[in-house]
């Protein structure tokens, strides 16, 4: 999810999605599978100061998805990792997944935009409190990411309140 913040998802223990808003239909899984890295996202507690953030999705034994989130705090030069887990929560070509990375609560995880080649994804929590714009590169071309924050605003997100996240020099070897 995500990413770090799916962490903050828990909290919510929601699986919601957003009014007015629907996940991407014809969702391949196996294209979604991989490193993604977030190039903004709205503010929470559970990602403050972290930059370099990554989200990698790998397959569980059981059928499930592995989450490990990862964020650096640059000020504190220290890693910040999670691992979870995700299921979908209806048809497996929906990109709507629940999340958790403890024990038996969830959050819902619902990608609203996705490009054809799985290259970069808008990504809600249950409601409009949650939002990340992420990209397979660590830098993402200025007119995308620009389409994506006024999808994002048309959908009545907060989006005067994302944060963009450092993915450049400064950030160490994963």
């Amino acid at each position: 999810m995500g990413i770090v913040a799916l962490n903050g998802l828990l909290l919510a223990g929601c699986t919601g999605i957003p009014d007015g808003t629907e996940p991407v239909t014809g969702f391949e899984l196996n294209h979604y599978l991989g490193q993604w890295y977030e190039i903004a996202r709205l503010d929470h507690s559970f990602e403050r100061n972290l930059d370099c953030v990554t989200a990698d999705y790998s397959l569980r034994d059981d059928g499930g998805v592995r989450v490990i989130n990862r964020g650096y705090n640059l000020t504190e030069q220290e890693w910040n990792e999670a691992e979870g887990r995700a299921y979908f929560i209806d048809d497996e070509s929906v990109g709507r997944l629940k999340v958790s990375f403890f024990g038996p609560f969830y959050g819902g995880y619902n990608i609203l935009e996705l490009d054809d080649n799985y290259q970069w994804a808008l990504v809600s929590g249950p409601n409009r409190n949650y939002l990340w714009i992420l990209s397979r590169t660590p830098t993402m071309e200025s007119t995308v990411e620009e389409r994506l924050r006024q999808r994002a605003a048309e959908l009545n997100f907060p989006t005067d309140e994302l944060i963009d996240v450092v993915q450049d020099q400064t950030c160490p070897e994963r």
